[in-house]
């Protein structure tokens, strides 16, 4: 496994761009958009046409499918969208850390093709309640045809000594939620940055967007739920993979092992042997995380404002 990156975009993703050479001629809102698209979407033409209603200072179209034969004719339709290709396979967070890295708004909304959305589905007035707030990230209330709710709001708990995140359906209007479900909202540029963005390391999508999460609150950020703004899913609600795998015990190391010590965090040297249990790696590996892991900690060791057990013990109240 590589070692836990210490920089933003750590990993550059050789890529091609296209488009991008023009600015929207109506920019209505202070803030940037990316677009994460899927392999394929009949509804792709209406979100353009859509996106550019609404005037978007920056537009940023992320591809998955490098083989996109409509690319070209897209970025002469609108040349003021920036269409990026990547040519190596790349998870979900490393696709918003390139568009992150490719506009220079201090607030930009993350949304993907999956989502259906209206003429000027986002308001000027939506835009300055985010500035106004001034969180890492403001989720929208997401929804999925006919389903009444869906669980959308995150807590840590923990259950028989074991960590565990906890669901609810229950929506209101400014509630903190542990990540953004599959990573929509609209996101501090700045703050982002500097928690490090995504962990290209972590694999699975769903610990990627839970790692980046949980430091958020460690370092003293905030995800709040905003039922200001919504969107529907085009087809079924997305399913997240929980599998508690080698990319869980990354996100362990970075999040549930650090302990805030007066005005730092760290990893106590003695923590080893709880982890080599939990690891399920041979004592090697084990002993190689972990020391990744601590000098991780050590580098950012001033940035922790609280620890995991601190926020699961006063979720709601911080």
């Amino acid at each position: 496994m590589n070692t836990i990156p210490l920089i933003f975009n750590e990993r550059q993703i050789n890529r091609t761009v296209m488009g991008g050479s023009e600015r929207p001629a109506v920019q209505k809102l202070d803030a940037a958009l990316v677009l994460l698209n899927s392999n394929c979407s009949q509804f792709r033409l209406p979100l353009l046409e859509n996106i550019a209603k609404c005037g978007f200072k920056e537009i940023v179209s992320i591809e998955s499918n490098p083989d996109s034969y409509n690319l070209v004719e897209y970025s002469r339709r609108f040349p003021f969208i920036k269409f990026i290709v990547p040519h190596e396979k790349a998870s979900t967070g490393e696709l918003i850390n390139i568009g992150m890295s490719e506009v220079s708004s201090d607030f930009v909304l993350v949304i993907r093709d999956t989502l259906r959305t209206g003429i000027e589905f986002i308001t000027p007035g939506i835009v300055e309640r985010v500035k106004q707030q001034n969180l890492f990230c403001l989720t929208p209330r997401l929804k999925a045809g006919e389903m009444p709710s869906v669980p959308i709001v995150f807590s840590p708990a923990v259950e028989n000594s074991v960590f565990t995140i906890r669901a609810s359906s229950v929506l209101t209007d400014g509630s903190p939620t542990l990540y953004p479900f599959d990573f929509i909202g609209f996101y501090n540029r700045k703050k982002f940055i500097q928690l490090g963005g995504f962990d290209y390391t972590i694999t699975s999508e769903h610990w990627q967007n839970v790692d980046l999460g949980f430091r958020s609150w460690l370092w003293g950020e905030k995800i709040n739920l905003s039922t200001v703004y919504s969107f529907d899913y085009v087809n079924s609600f997305p399913c997240e993979d929980l599998t508690y795998d080698l990319s869980y015990s990354r996100f362990y190391l970075k999040n549930l092992l650090p302990r805030f010590d007066e005005d730092h965090g760290v990893i106590p040297k003695s923590s080893f042997l709880v982890y080599l249990i939990r690891s399920g790696c041979g004592f090697i590996e084990s002993l190689n995380q972990f020391s990744d892991a601590r000098l991780w900690v050590q580098k950012n060791r001033f940035r922790f404002k609280i620890d995991a057990k601190y926020l699961v013990e006063n979720w709601g109240k911080i």
